[in-house]
C-alpha cells in the first residue's frame, strides 16, 4: 500500500486540483443561451446569435452592447416574442422560412429592421416581391404635383453675427393608389423620409393599405441642415440605391424600376401621353 503524507507537496497539489474542479466555473462560450423576448423563451447558442456580427444581436452577444436580464437571469429583449422565431431560424440557416398563410409580414419586417440583420431584410424584400407578383390582376396609379415655395432662414456669418436669407424650394406631392396592398408595402419599404437627421420608412405612414400620400422637398443649396428640422421639411430617399429624390424625374424612374420588377407594365391607353411626359399621372397595370 502506498501512503501519502498530507504535509508533502504532492498532497497539497492534489487538494488544490480538487478545489479547482469543485469551484463554480463561468459558462463556456458554447453553452446554451436562453433569451426572454417579450415574454417568450428561446434557447440557442452563442454561435447562432453572433452569426451576423454586424447585426444588433451580433453586437449584443459579442460584448459590444450591454444586455438586460430578467429575474431568472435570462437575456431580456423587449420586442415581439412571437415573430422572433423566424428571425432566430434565419440566424441558424440563413434561409427565410415562412408559413404559406403568414399574415404578419409588416411586423416581421419592422423586427428585422430593429435587429439589423441585413441579409434577412433583403430576403424579406425579395419575399414581398414574390408575393406581390403572385397576386392576380393589379393596378397602380400615381398622381404627381409640384409647387415652388420660398423658404426663409438665418445664416451664421461669424460668431454672434447672423443674416436673414431666402431661397426658392421645390415641394413635391405624390398620391399613390394600388389595388395590390403587398406592392404598396414593397414600394414603401424602399422609400425613406429623411427627418431630424434620421431615415424612416414611409411604410410607417401607411394608414390605408391601398393608398399612401408622400410629401417631400428638394434640397436647397445653402440651407443649413438644422433648418430642415426646424421647419419640418422632409426629404425623400430610395434604398438600396441610397439616392436622394430631388426631382419628379428621379422619382418616376425609381418607382418604375420597382413596379416593373413586380410585374407591372405601362397602361398604353391611359394616361394621355402629354400627362405622362410631364410626370403628372402614371398608371401601370399587371395581368395574371
Amino acid at each position: 500500500m502506498i501512503s501519502f503524507n498530507p504535509h508533502t507537496p504532492q498532497r497539497r497539489h492534489h487538494i488544490c486540483l480538487q478545489d479547482y474542479w469543485a469551484a463554480p466555473r463561468p459558462p463556456a462560450m458554447s453553452d446554451p443561451i436562453t433569451l426572454n423576448v417579450g415574454g417568450k423563451l428561446y434557447t440557442t447558442s452563442l454561435a447562432t446569435l453572433t452569426s451576423f456580427p454586424d447585426s444588433m444581436l451580433g453586437a449584443m452577444f459579442s460584448g459590444k452592447m450591454p444586455t438586460k436580464r430578467d429575474s431568472q437571469g435570462n437575456c431580456f429583449i423587449d420586442r415581439d416574442g412571437k415573430v422572433f422565431r423566424y428571425i432566430l431560424n434565419f440566424l441558424r440557416t440563413s434561409h427565410l422560412d415562412l408559413p404559406e398563410d403568414f399574415q404578419e409580414m409588416g411586423l416581421l419586417r419592422r423586427e428585422a429592421d430593429f435587429y439589423q440583420v441585413q441579409p434577412l431584410i433583403e430576403a424579406l424584400q425579395e419575399k414581398e416581391v414574390e408575393l406581390s407578383t403572385a397576386e392576380k390582376n393589379a393596378m397602380l396609379n400615381i398622381s404627381l404635383n409640384r409647387r415652388v415655395q420660398t423658404v426663409h432662414f438665418t445664416v451664421r456669418e461669424a460668431p454672434q453675427i447672423y443674416s436673414l436669407s431666402s431661397s426658392n424650394m421645390e415641394v413635391f406631392n405624390a398620391n399613390i393608389f394600388s389595388t395590390s396592398c403587398l406592392f404598396l408595402k414593397l414600394l414603401g419599404s424602399k422609400l425613406f423620409y429623411c427627418s431630424n437627421g434620421n431615415l424612416s420608412s414611409v411604410t410607417s405612414h401607411l394608414q390605408d393599405p391601398n393608398h399612401v400620400t408622400l410629401d417631400w422637398v428638394a434640397s436647397v443649396e445653402g440651407l443649413p441642415e438644422e433648418e430642415y428640422t426646424k421647419q419640418n421639411l422632409k426629404r425623400l430617399w430610395v434604398v438600396p440605391a441610397n439616392k436622394q429624390i430631388n426631382s419628379f424625374q428621379v422619382f418616376v424612374e425609381e418607382v418604375l424600376k420597382i413596379a416593373l420588377s413586380a410585374g407591372f407594365c405601362l397602361d398604353s391607353s391611359h394616361p394621355h401621353a402629354l400627362d405622362f411626359m410631364n410626370n403628372k399621372i402614371i398608371r401601370l397595370i399587371r395581368y395574371r
